[in-house]
């Protein structure tokens, strides 16, 4: 019978969410199968949700980890997308019920049997290749890990709600790890674009060094009357509560609203929906096809996050960093160099 792969990484025990180091074992390797080695995995909020069982279905003890890139060390024997030695990533989904509609529609993320990722915060990992993303050349692995799951997330709605067209000007709420991400992408697609913050001291940055053309504060009653009705669409990249009537008049008629942050509620007034034929809309990733199609598209544009490298051991500082929102604007570990095996 076929030997499990010893692996080694950080992993939460309880809902303290404190990581310590621990060893493990993951499947064997089958004949469609990948082994990597982990050389950097990025940080990502929901992380964070999950060694804390915030969700209420974190199994312990758990590895987090889901924006994963590495290089190839055994490929199985039926294996065709890589070859030892590739470059790959592994995003937020490794497994589907490979029969439903929204599997056959390359929208693995919306299968109702989703088997998410975990086990970035380790040494290895082996994965179906079906799942895997092959890195183009020459692209940042280190600073490119995060796009794994900010980058499809902030692409994804772009894409899906029309809103990737040159000429366009586009509006994004918060400016955080998502956020700036989708003010990257929208300018890779030729959009004009707004950043809409509650934070009047992120202005510089984020027109001086992430290339939003205009700024607005989301508490300026004067800002957003002077912007009203001049967006065509809006991502939403705010995970807390927060009003939703002040973005609906930023936009044109016929705009759209399109919610990608967790919040936990809003309210939704309908007047200006119907009076403006607006719409609000909801996105949550993208499938193993789009994440390619993104991967490749932010080689080509240069769209790389900005990020913060820490070594493994200061993984759990990094955690209370980032429910503070210190972090500009994603923490990537370097594996590789810095988890001790054993």
């Amino acid at each position: 019978m076929a030997q499990g792969v010893k692996a080694f990484g950080w992993a939460a025990r309880d809902t303290s969410g404190v990581l310590s180091p621990y060893e493990f074992t993951t499947r064997p390797v089958g004949e469609r199968d990948v082994k990597f080695k982990v050389l950097y995995c990025g940080i990502c909020h929901s992380d964070l949700h999950i060694i804390r069982n915030d969700w209420g279905f974190t199994q312990y003890p758990v590895v987090p980890g889901h924006e994963i890139v590495g290089e190839v060390t055994e490929v199985g024997s039926k294996v065709q997308k890589v070859k030892i030695g590739s470059k790959v990533g592994v995003g937020g989904l490794v497994g589907s019920c490979r029969q439903c509609d929204q599997c056959s529609n390359n929208l693995e993320s919306y299968c109702p049997q989703p088997q998410l990722t975990f086990g970035g915060f380790a040494n290895v990992m082996v994965v179906d290749e079906d799942y895997l993303i092959r890195w183009p050349e020459n692209f940042p692995l280190d600073r490119g890990a995060p796009l794994l799951c900010s980058g499809i997330t902030t692409y994804s709605p772009l894409r899906y709600y029309g809103l990737d067209k040159p000429g366009q000007h586009i509006g994004v709420v918060g400016l955080g790890g998502l956020g700036h991400v989708a003010v990257k992408f929208a300018k890779a697609f030729g959009a004009k674009v707004t950043v809409i913050s509650s934070s009047p001291n992120k202005k510089k940055e984020a027109i001086e060094s992430l290339g939003a053309d205009a700024f607005l504060v989301s508490r300026n009653q004067e800002e957003l009357q002077a912007g009203a009705s001049t967006l065509d669409g809006i991502i939403d990249t705010v995970s807390a509560s927060h009003p939703i009537q002040p973005l609906l008049g930023l936009l044109k008629p016929h705009g759209k609203l399109v919610v990608v942050g967790a919040a936990d509620k809003f309210e939704l007034p309908v007047f200006p929906l119907v009076s403006g034929r607006k719409m609000v809309g909801g996105s949550m990733t993208g499938g193993i096809k789009e994440t390619q199609e993104m991967v490749d598209f932010a080689a080509k544009h240069n769209v790389l996050p900005e990020v913060e490298f820490v070594p493994i051991d200061y993984v759990n500082t990094a955690m209370e960093r980032l429910e503070k929102g210190d972090v500009k604007y994603r923490f990537v570990i370097e594996v590789a160099k810095t988890l001790k095996v054993g």
